[in-house]
C-alpha cells in the first residue's frame, strides 16, 4: 500500500513540475474541439399527429370497386402523397427554402434534402405522427404545416377529377361495346329468320334437341306410369261386380237414392246419441244429405231384372278408368309431336352441319358482349354514385390531432453536453501529456527510485534552497496558473451562455 502511495506521490509531482505544458495542451485540446463542436449544425425536429380516414358515405356493398381497396392501401396512399416530389417541391416553394434555391437544380437538391428529413410513422390504423428536421424551428414548423396544408387541397380535388376522367372513359367504352352488341343483336336476327324460324324451340339447334330429349324423358315416364295406372284400375274393374244385390231397398231404387237413404240413417243415428245440430258430424251429414237429394231428384226409376243396382264402385272405377285413358291419349300425342321436332331437328343438322357450328359462334359472341356491357354499365354507375356523395362530401376525412411543434432546443446536436465532454478531454490530454513527459525524461524524483534503479547506496541527498525571490515568482506563477486554468473554465461558461442565447433567438 505504501509503494503504491509513493508512486501517486511521483506520479503527481511530475505532473506538476510540468503544469504549464498540462495547461497549453488542455487550452489547446478545448478550442480545437469547442471550435468542432461549433461548425456542427443545429437540427430541429417539428412534429404534429393527424387522423386521416378514407370513408365513403355510400353502404356497404354499394361499391364494390371502393370496396376492393383495403385499409393497407390507404395508408400507402397517405405516405405517398405527403412526401412525393411533386408534394415537397410546393414545400420547397411555399417556405423559407425559396430563399436558397436559384436554379432548378437547387430546387431538386432540397427535395432530396426533404425526403430525408421528413418521417411519417404510422401509430394505429388511421393515425399518423408527421417529424420533419430542419435548420431552425420556424423552418422545420413551416414545412410540417406545408405538408398538411397540401395533402388536404390535394384530397379535396383529385377524387373529384379522376372519378370525372373515370366516367369519361367509362361513357367511351360503353359507346364502343353498344354499338358491337347491336351488331351482334342484328346478326343473331337474321341468323334466327333465314335458318331457325321455322324450327321449334328457342336457343340454338344443340339445346333444341336437347331439350326436346329431356321433354321426351318426361313424357315416357308419365306415359308408362299412367299405363301402369290403367292396368291396375283394369284388374280392379274385373274383380268388381257391375251390380249389387238390392236388400232393403225397393226395386226401381237407383244409386243416388240408396245413397240418400243411407245418410238420412247415419243422421238419425247421430241425434239418438245425443248430438246437436252445431256438432261438426251433424254439419257434415246435413251437407251430405243436400248434396243426395239433389242427385236423387234427377235420377230415374231403374232396376234389373234380378232386383239388383248398378255397384257405384264400379262406376268410379269406370269413370277414373275414363280419365286415365284420356291422359294416356294425351301423352301418347305429345310424345309424337316431340319425336316428329326431333326429327325435324335431326334432319336439320344432318343437312347443314355448318349452320350449328355457325349459330354457336353467333350466341357465344353475343353472351360475351351482353355480359361484358352489362358489367361495364353497374361499374359506371356505381362511379357515378360515389362521385355525385364526393361533391357533397369529402372522400378523406382528415383531422389534425396534434398541430405542428415549434421546438425550443434542437434535437442535435446536445452542445452542452458536447462543450462538456471538450473540457473534460481537453484536461485529461493535459495531465497525460504532462505526465507522459515526466516518464520519458531520465531523472529521478525520489534517492530510493535511484538506488532501485543504479543498485548503489546512497547516502543522502539534499534539499533545495529557495530564496525569497524565488519563492515570490513562485507564488506569481501560481497565480498565473490558476488563472489560467480559470480563463479555461470562464471560456467553458460563456459558451454555454452563447449556446443558450442562441437557442433563445431560434425559438
Amino acid at each position: 500500500m505504501g509503494g503504491l502511495i509513493n508512486e501517486a506521490r511521483i506520479a503527481l509531482h511530475a505532473i506538476w513540475t510540468r503544469r504549464w505544458i498540462a495547461l497549453a495542451v488542455a487550452w489547446g485540446v478545448c478550442i480545437a474541439g469547442w471550435l468542432v463542436v461549433s461548425q456542427i449544425p443545429s437540427r430541429y425536429d417539428s412534429k404534429a399527429r393527424v387522423f386521416v380516414q378514407m370513408r365513403s358515405v355510400l353502404p356497404t356493398g354499394a361499391d364494390s370497386m371502393q370496396a376492393a381497396n383495403d385499409d393497407a392501401h390507404d395508408i400507402d396512399t397517405v405516405r405517398q402523397t405527403l412526401t412525393s416530389a411533386v408534394s415537397l417541391e410546393k414545400v420547397v416553394r411555399g417556405t423559407d427554402l425559396a430563399k436558397t434555391v436559384s436554379s432548378d437544380r437547387d430546387v431538386a437538391d432540397r427535395v432530396a434534402g426533404l425526403q430525408n428529413a421528413i418521417k411519417i410513422v404510422a401509430q394505429q390504423d388511421n393515425l399518423f405522427e408527421i417529424t420533419t428536421t430542419a435548420a431552425s424551428p420556424k423552418l422545420a414548423a413551416a414545412i410540417t404545416q406545408k405538408l398538411i396544408d397540401i395533402f388536404v387541397e390535394t384530397n379535396l380535388s383529385s377524387d373529384r377529377s379522376q372519378n370525372t376522367q373515370t366516367l369519361a372513359f367509362l361513357d367511351g367504352q360503353l359507346q364502343t361495346l353498344g354499338t358491337k352488341l347491336q351488331d351482334a343483336e342484328a346478326k343473331r336476327a337474321s341468323f334466327q329468320n333465314n335458318y331457325l324460324g321455322a324450327l321449334p324451340g328457342t336457343g340454338s339447334i344443340s339445346d333444341r334437341i336437347g331439350a326436346a330429349r329431356t321433354q321426351m324423358s318426361q313424357v315416357d315416364g308419365d306415359l308408362a306410369a299412367a299405363q301402369s295406372s290403367m292396368a291396375a284400375l283394369s284388374g280392379q274393374m274385373a274383380a268388381t261386380p257391375k251390380t249389387i244385390a238390392g236388400a232393403g231397398i225397393a226395386p226401381g231404387v237407383g244409386p243416388a237414392r240408396a245413397r240418400l237413404a243411407a245418410i238420412q240413417g247415419q243422421l238419425s243415428d247421430a241425434y239418438g246419441r245425443g248430438y246437436t245440430d252445431s256438432h261438426p258430424d251433424v254439419i257434415a251429414l246435413k251437407r251430405q244429405l243436400a248434396q243426395a237429394q239433389a242427385a236423387a231428384r234427377g235420377e230415374p226409376l231403374t232396376g234389373g231384372s234380378d232386383g239388383g243396382v248398378a255397384n257405384p264402385a264400379y262406376s268410379s272405377l269406370q269413370a277414373m278408368m275414363t280419365d286415365k285413358g284420356s291422359t294416356v291419349a294425351a301423352l301418347q300425342a305429345r310424345k309424337q309431336q316431340l319425336q316428329s321436332d326431333l326429327d325435324q331437328l335431326n334432319a336439320k343438322l344432318a343437312g347443314d352441319p355448318a349452320v350449328a357450328a355457325e349459330q354457336g359462334d353467333i350466341d357465344r359472341n353475343y353472351d360475351v358482349l351482353k355480359s361484358q356491357y352489362d358489367q361495364l354499365l353497374a361499374q359506371r354507375e356505381q362511379v357515378s354514385l360515389r362521385s355525385q356523395a364526393q361533391t357533397q362530401t369529402d372522400a378523406v376525412k382528415f383531422s389534425v390531432i396534434d398541430p405542428p411543434t415549434v421546438p425550443r432546443t434542437p434535437t442535435a446536436p446536445n452542445r452542452p453536453l458536447l462543450l462538456t465532454g471538450v473540457l473534460i478531454v481537453g484536461l485529461a490530454a493535459g495531465i497525460g501529456a504532462a505526465f507522459a513527459l515526466g516518464q520519458l525524461q531520465g531523472t529521478f524524483p525520489t534517492a530510493q527510485k535511484l538506488e532501485k534503479v543504479t543498485g548503489m547506496a546512497v547516502i543522502g541527498s539534499i534539499g533545495e534552497m529557495v530564496t525569497r525571490q524565488q519563492t515570490e515568482l513562485r507564488r506569481r506563477r501560481l497565480t498565473w496558473l490558476a488563472g489560467g486554468f480559470a480563463a479555461l473554465g470562464l471560456a467553458y461558461v460563456a459558451l454555454l451562455g452563447v449556446e443558450m442565447l442562441q437557442r433563445g433567438l431560434a425559438a
